[in-house]
């Protein structure tokens, strides 16, 4: 198996690769979307108002939760996701940092 270098960027150049990771496929966007607007959701919400399978659904919200921008609580037979303010914060901030580096040039390109 390849090596992927990460540990050749820094810590922060890792975790906003890592948090641009929730926003890489339309569907993450969606249930991001769904949440922040909703300010709480239920599982099977999420599946209602997306031309997803549970299956697919359940596999994005897995992956938003490993990154931390979403918390989930269990309380069976249902899951209830919400945003996680703090990395959501954290996110806000990191491409906002990012994009305020670029100046435009006089002359580019």
């Amino acid at each position: 198996m390849g090596v992927t270098k990460t540990e050749i960027f820094t810590e922060e150049q890792n975790r906003i690769a890592d948090l641009a990771k929730a926003f890489a496929h339309p569907a993450r966007v969606a249930i991001l979307q769904l949440l922040a607007q909703k300010k709480a959701c239920v599982c099977g919400d999420l599946v209602d108002e997306l031309p997803l399978a549970q299956a697919t659904v359940s596999q994005h919200l897995k992956e938003l939760k490993r990154i931390g921008i979403i918390q989930g609580e269990i309380n069976p037979p249902r899951v209830c996701y919400c945003i996680n303010e703090p990395v959501w914060e954290e996110a806000r901030q990191a491409f906002g940092s990012l994009f305020d580096i670029y100046v435009k040039a006089a002359a580019c390109c």
